[in-house]
């Protein structure tokens, strides 16, 4: 695949996450894709256990797509997600191979509040 349609997948499959098509979001997947959370140690192997996970999910779901970057069998995509009202920073690392995602690893980040002491310094992001 082209990064052109690398890219052009990514974003089916963020706007599918977004609307909870479960279907559509696990297209991207390799049938013996792997699934990384390293903060609650979890790994899951193969597409389908992956969809099940996700559609077993009770949280209602928005997911933000900030950027989109990477070429050839790397893509990096960080995301705002928000589960119940509650917004998470996110990060996915996709390795694919064949053109569907062979593995990937999430990070998650809860936001905090800016520390006045270095207001002078910074400048505020709207997120």
């Amino acid at each position: 695949m082209t990064d052109q349609e690398i890219r052009a997948a990514l974003d089916r499959h963020w706007a599918a996450s977004d609307a909870s098509d479960f279907e559509a979001e696990h297209r991207i997947y390799r049938e013996d894709a792997v699934l990384e959370y390293p903060q609650s140690g979890e790994r899951i192997r193969g597409r389908r256990n992956i969809q099940i996970t996700r559609a077993k999910q009770a949280s209602k779901k928005h997911f933000a797509v900030r950027r989109v970057s990477g070429s050839g069998d790397l893509w990096v995509t960080e995301y705002i997600l928000t589960y119940d009202g509650k917004p998470s920073y996110t990060v996915s690392i996709m390795e694919f191979s064949g053109g569907k995602v062979a593995r990937e690893t999430q990070y998650f980040a809860d936001p905090f509040e800016a520390s006045a002491w270095r207001a002078q310094w910074v400048e505020r992001m709207d997120t």
